[in-house]
């Protein structure tokens, strides 16, 4: 119900607090799960504090020491429990707790069967396929490590990488790796690693435990931060049996620790070793290569082309010059021929040429005009007429226009 209140009508204090008290007490009972952060016994009574597994809030828990007996066994500090209990708000304290009256610890069975509902879950959403995880950097500038306060898994992270490649540097974030401050602290510390560009990579290595303990690291805050990172992450979780869901997220899973720095870093002897056998390998590939190709020089300069580079000009030359000798040769033949038959069509013309017949003593009466004259008749008197002859010719006037005798010529 909402107050009428202003600056000049304020409300009591022990009217917000009726207030509030009435409408908890309205909420009923509900069961409540948790974490237990703290637990203390005073008398008859057990206070708990009830810490969310994901989120940093907590809650005042009270109940009769006979409802925590009640559970075989008691649970402890950092056991995971359903409580039955009443919202309770203390109008005289202002303060708000529950009121237990049942207290159940969360089986194996249970938790499991919640952590399989999880990993169905984020199998739907494709979280765990192959194609979205990002491959690790060869030789990383710097290593982010998130693992416990002086733990175990450090030393065998920092051991292990300083032998493989010595000059590795880190950034050491460390956290709770248990209990209900886990998962805060650790997405917390991964998302300080995410946004130092200058970690390539990032571990998060644990210990071995049980279910219980590694329970931070299936939980799906802690996952779906892992998946957001842009940063490769390395989940290197327990030994080789235990596989948090994390193992599942994470671009890559180690089996331990140990086998963390092992991906992770590169084994400088091993590289050493791989650099002279990548040397050996380009040094007889180079080799073989030179002699290949010094065998083909050696046969190409041992051909006659090269062996005597004269050699073909000489004979090109043998080649021109009877090639020159043929030509030459047809041409005289060609030449003699064409001069026989010169020969003999001059023979012909000279045995057909009217220079042959007057020769032979006839002669070419011929007009002044150049015309020859082949009959008597019709040349008039005082016609001046040329005799040629085959050496000269003569020239004579026509006196009688009568006309001659047959076979007869009259000058």
């Amino acid at each position: 119900m909402a107050l009428d209140t202003s600056a000049e009508s304020p409300v009591p204090v022990r009217t917000i607090l009726r207030l509030t008290g009435e409408w908890i007490s309205r909420l009923g009972r509900v069961w409540v799960e948790g974490q237990i952060a703290e637990l203390t016994r005073r008398g008859g009574a057990v206070f708990l504090t009830l810490r969310d597994p994901v989120a940093a809030v907590s809650v005042r828990v009270i109940c009769p020491r006979a409802v925590l007996d009640a559970t075989d066994p008691p649970p402890g500090e950092g056991a995971r429990v359903l409580v039955w209990a009443k919202p309770d708000f203390n109008t005289n304290r202002g303060s708000f707790a529950l009121s237990a009256m049942e207290i159940r610890a969360v089986g194996i069975g249970e938790l499991l069967a919640r952590l399989e509902r999880l990993r169905r879950t984020l199998a739907a959403e494709g979280l765990f396929a192959a194609e979205r995880k990002l491959p690790l950097p060869f030789l990383p500038r710097k290593i982010g490590l998130i693992c416990g306060r002086d733990s175990a898994a450090e030393r065998d992270v920092l051991r292990n990488s300083t032998v493989r490649w010595p000059a590795v540097q880190f950034r050491v974030e460390e956290v709770a790796v248990q209990g209900p401050y886990a998962v805060p602290e650790i997405v917390a510390a991964l998302q300080r690693l995410t946004a130092d560009p200058s970690v390539d990579v990032i571990i998060i290595a644990r210990g071995g435990g049980s279910i219980e303990d590694l329970l931070p690291f299936s939980d799906e805050t802690l996952l779906r931060e892992v998946v957001a990172a842009k940063t490769p992450v390395v989940s290197a979780i327990g030994h080789e049996q235990d596989t948090p869901l994390l193992d599942l997220v994470a671009d890559v899973r180690a089996s331990t620790p140990t086998d963390a720095a092992r991906r992770v870093v590169p084994d400088v002897a091993e590289q050493l070793a791989l650099v002279g056998q990548l040397r050996s390998r380009a040094r007889r590939c180079l080799t073989t290569r030179l002699e290949h190709e010094r065998s083909w020089l050696a046969g190409v300069r041992s051909r006659p082309v090269l062996a005597v580079p004269d050699r073909d000009i000489q004979r090109r030359q043998e080649q021109l010059t009877a090639l020159a000798q043929r030509s030459w040769q047809r041409l005289s033949a060609l030449l003699d021929r064409a001069s026989d038959d010169v020969t003999h069509t001059r023979a012909r013309l000279l045995a057909l040429s009217p220079a042959a017949t007057l020769r032979r003593g006839y002669a070419i009466v011929q007009q002044p005009d150049g015309t020859v004259v082949r009959a008597a008749a019709g040349i008039p008197l005082g016609e001046r007429l040329t005799l040629r002859f085959a050496e000269d010719q003569l020239t004579v006037v026509t006196e009688s226009a009568n006309q001659p005798e047959p076979g007869s010529a009259a000058v």
